[in-house]
This record gives C-alpha cells, structure tokens and sequence, in this order.
C-alpha cells in the first residue's frame, strides 16, 4: 500500500507540474479547454441557435450570458488524478492504458454535460449556478474518477490467472 501511494504522490505531483508549465499549457490546456467550449456549443447550438463558442468562452448572443472554461473547469486536473492513481497500481500495461482512455473519455463526456448545465443555470440563477458550480459538480466529476478506478480495479480481479504486471 506503501508503494501504492509514494508512486501515486509522484505520478500526481509531475503531471500537475507538466500542466502547469506554460509551453504546456499553450500548446494542450488551453486549445483542448476552447475545443470543450466549441464541443459544448456544437451540442448545444440544435436546441438553442443564439449560442456561439469563441476561445474557451460559451455566449447566448439574445441575453448576453457567458461562461468561460478555466484551468480545473475542463477535467484535465480530475484525469490527472485518474491517470496517476491508474499509474501507481500494478497492472498490465495494456489494462492502465484502456483504464486511462476509458476514465479520460468518461471524465469529458460528464464535463461537457456539467458545462451545459452550468451555461443555462447562469442565465436563470446565479446563486444556484454558483452552488452547483463550486459544490455539486466538482464531486459529480471526482466520483466519476473514483467510480472509474474502482470498475478498474474491479476489472484487474476479474483477469485470467497468469496475466500479471
């Protein structure tokens, strides 16, 4: 267990480190977080023509409301967390990496429905936007990491014997 958790801390603390740096975040974070925005507004836009993305900004051009999609609002932190817990458990290589693709899709497809949520929320009530932005998604989001890492582990007991890291 031990060993678990030092390669788990490690793992985290370089990839938050990786993501933080700005040539990373210049040439990753920031054009995947406006590729969520630009996704968000493509689901939306059927229902509703009067929203546009730019950037990493979703906007209703009759009313005004906007959101912006910022570093720990576009899954990247919640799948670092995934990728380094996936990482530090001993496992076939070929089992971490549909674990790690599996999580990171999950994880993304949720965000952009948080998103969604969160855009239309703002534009009838800003307190209830705010709670459920800084209180209700973000455990929505870390459950679904957890839920994706014990369906992992779940997974990894189920293998045929003689199938080993």
């Amino acid at each position: 267990m031990s060993k678990f958790i030092l390669i788990f801390l490690v793992v985290l603390v370089a990839l938050f480190t990786l993501e933080m740096l700005a040539p990373v975040q210049a040439a990753v974070v920031q054009p995947f977080t406006a590729s969520l925005a630009t996704l968000s507004a493509a689901l939306i836009t059927p229902f509703d023509s009067n929203v546009v993305a730019y950037g990493r900004v979703i906007a209703h051009t009759v009313n005004g409301f906007a959101v912006s999609i910022e570093s720990g609002c576009n899954g990247v932190e919640a799948a670092i967390v995934l990728i380094a817990g996936v990482l530090a458990y001993p496992a076939p290589w070929h089992y971490r990496l549909l674990a790690i693709l599996a999580g990171f899709l999950t994880i993304q497809v949720l965000n952009i429905a948080r998103i969604i949520s969160l855009f239309y929320l703002g534009q009838w009530n800003l307190d209830i936007f705010n709670w459920t932005h800084l209180y209700l998604w973000p455990v929505f989001i870390m459950l679904d990491v957890l839920i994706v890492f014990i369906l992992y582990l779940r997974l990894l007991e189920r293998r045929p014997q003689g199938v080993t890291a």
